[in-house]
């Protein structure tokens, strides 16, 4: 996912970061941030469990943008 800035990326990346998978699902999700670019990798044995996670990851990816988009992009510290 392509943002603005690297800062933009690097905010969604913790963002998006906070909670762990959980275990019982088998589904393992990487994220990394390479210049204003949020890369997002899933993977899990059942596709059923990662249809979910994809979707849950776009929703909460979707708000992320929007905050941004609300409040302006990030102010950079001196």
């Amino acid at each position: 996912m392509p943002f603005t800035t690297e800062s933009e990326a690097q905010i969604a990346c913790n963002s998006l970061s906070v909670d762990p998978e959980p275990k019982r699902g088998g589904v393992k999700k990487e994220l990394s941030v390479k210049g204003n670019v949020l890369h997002a990798t899933m993977s899990s044995p059942e596709a059923k469990t990662l249809r979910v996670c994809a979707n849950s990851f776009l929703d909460h990816l979707t708000l992320v943008v929007e905050t941004i988009e609300a409040f302006g992009p990030p102010v950079e510290e001196s």
